[in-house]
């Protein structure tokens, strides 16, 4: 998956072989906001401005902008798991949120 990041917001970047253009959708939002050209250079001036609008029009209406995440993380999982993770996380000196912190990074940088 192609992304972009400015201001902390991140856009998947598709390719449309139909109309021959870049695509762009930020991630991790409910609003949808999205963006299209034909270069890279054009692509990456459409994302800042939509970003900047976005941003500029919550303002505007005083509404306040979603973030793409808050830092708080909320999992369901079997007992079992959540036991063998508290383990793991003290046998490497750590508390479990550390570790999940560490293990969700690795994971998420692929």
């Amino acid at each position: 998956m192609n992304t972009m990041t400015y201001k902390g917001y991140t856009a998947r970047i598709d390719f449309d072989d139909r109309d021959n253009l870049l695509i762009g959708r930020l991630l991790g939002i409910q609003d949808v906001i999205g963006f299209h050209a034909e270069t890279v250079t054009e692509l990456r001036n459409a994302f800042e401005e939509a970003v900047d609008d976005y941003l500029e029009t919550c303002s505007r209406i005083g509404k306040s902008p979603e973030k793409p995440a808050s830092g708080k993380l909320m999992l369901r999982i079997p007992p079992e798991i959540h036991a063998a993770a508290l383990v793991t996380a003290k046998a490497k000196g750590k508390s479990l949120n550390q570790w999940a912190t560490e293990v969700l990074n690795e994971a998420s940088h692929v």
